[in-house]
């Protein structure tokens, strides 16, 4: 975001409309709030207004929507309102309602965004609250969404959606700021699959749902009261509940999200993940590894490393150990076939006794994304570390972006690592790498990262 101050609403401003599970009418309006008080929901249709802290400590329920409460209150698809004003640079404010949902709209969130500009920002002198993250998170759940937050200097959100038996996959990267939130994002409509309608209307769900705040899909066919606004809509959507839902971490995060078949449940897992990264106490960068148990390389292995690599650039698992300080199972990379200055081709046998496969998945094997960026990166470090000045060192893993999966990589594959060093000033090293298997990209990434003595 691009103010350091906190920013609230300059008045209030107000909007009314029919709730999506409810069904009910509501007037939403929203009112500026005081510093570092967040964003608060009050319900003015019940005794006494009690209000809702919009935190994760009070998330309650992710049926299809994101529903927090206190006590017996509750606020119900609270992610549209969330995602928008934390979006468009809101820190504080507070929105009131009188029913237990915010009016659906479009089933996008262009009308929160309209709200908010009319009624203006206004800054606080009091600086913003930001988190950065500090190492790799990982979430998976058993409904197959998979979701990593790596360290950045922005905020951003790489995102690939993908319906059943991989119907109406999308893949989107983009930084989330107010501009580009306001055209990219917000006009993208909530959707649902003409199969679990049935399921939803069973639960008593989606009773203010229509064509004319929802997309359905059927099959191959689109149903909708307009045309598409964007072809890949649907993933739009999803990194739009995924800033809503992350909202509830209740700090400004600089970090970047890598999603794959996002849902209200991952993403609340993820914030509550962040918090618990929050209150850890401060250590150093997390590196790409611990460091290494044996000793360091000797004079003699420094050089017959560096005339193997002078001769042609093949290094087999042996050698490479004495550059990186991985070990299994996390040493991603088994020989160095080629380097060719600031170019260099790594190999990864995939074995179906990787012990990643005994839960990713056990009847359907695959080596998780996360991983091939850790080969990307280790492959990285290797053109690095593999110079003479820089043995010894450790490559502290900064940042990956335009992090990208393409296929599945399973039991059986090779796994062909290519990487070029792009940048290298000082101790700042940084370079784009690509996974392929057969010929075939698997995965690239552009990573960060730093040296320092191990």
């Amino acid at each position: 975001m691009s103010s350091e101050l906190q920013q609230t609403l300059a008045k209030s401003a107000s909007v009314s409309g029919t709730s999506l599970h409810t069904g009910e009418k509501v007037t939403l309006k929203l009112q500026p709030g005081p510093v570092d008080s967040g964003i608060k929901f009050k319900r003015r249709d019940l005794q006494d207004e009690p209000t809702i802290d919009a935190t994760i400590a009070n998330l309650k329920t992710v049926e299809r929507a994101t529903t927090i409460g206190e006590g017996s209150v509750r606020v119900h698809t609270v992610e549209h309102i969330l995602s928008s004003l934390v979006a468009m640079g809101v820190d504080n404010a507070v929105v009131e309602m009188d029913a237990n949902e915010p009016p659906i709209g479009d089933g996008s969130a262009r009308p929160y965004v309209e709200l908010i500009k009319k009624a203006g920002i206004a800054t606080q002198e009091t600086p913003r609250r930001f988190f950065d993250v500090r190492e790799p998170i990982h979430i998976e759940t058993k409904t197959g969404s998979l979701l990593v937050v790596l360290p950045d200097t922005k905020f951003r959100i790489s995102c690939t959606q993908a319906g059943p038996d991989g119907q109406f996959t999308q893949f989107l990267s983009t930084e989330i700021t107010p501009a580009i939130y306001e055209r990219e994002i917000a006009p993208a409509r909530t959707f649902v699959f003409y199969d679990d309608v049935r399921h939803l209307m069973d639960k008593n769900l989606i009773k203010g749902g229509s064509l004319e705040n929802a997309i359905v899909i059927r099959g191959e066919a689109v149903l909708s009261k307009e045309p598409l606004r964007f072809p890949d809509e649907f993933v739009r959507h999803k990194i739009l509940d995924i800033v809503g839902d992350l909202a509830l971490f209740g700090q400004r995060i600089r970090g970047h999200i890598i999603a794959v078949k996002p849902s209200h449940t991952a993403n609340c897992e993820l914030a509550r993940q962040i918090v618990t990264q929050m209150r850890k106490p401060l250590v150093a960068a997390q590196t790409f590894a611990p460091p290494p148990a044996t000793a360091q390389p000797s004079a003699a292995e420094k050089s017959e490393i560096m005339q193997r690599v002078n001769e042609g650039g093949a290094l087999d698992v042996t050698q490479i150990m004495k550059i990186l300080p991985h070990r299994y199972p996390f040493l991603m990379v088994d020989r160095v076939t080629k380097i060719d200055g600031t170019k260099i081709t790594g190999v990864k046998n995939v074995s179906v006794d990787e012990p990643f496969f005994q839960g990713h998945f056990p009847h359907h094997p695959i080596m998780p994304g996360v991983l091939q960026l850790e080969a990307i990166a280790q492959v990285a470090g290797i053109l690095t570390l593999r110079q003479a000045e820089n043995m010894g060192k450790l490559a502290y893993f900064m940042s990956a972006e335009n992090v990208k999966w393409r296929k599945p990589v399973r039991p059986g594959d090779t796994l062909v690592i290519e990487v070029e060093l792009t940048k290298s000033r000082g101790k700042i090293g940084r370079a784009k790498g690509a996974c392929y298997v057969q010929g075939d990209v698997v995965s690239e990434a552009e990573v960060t990262f730093i040296l320092a003595e191990g």
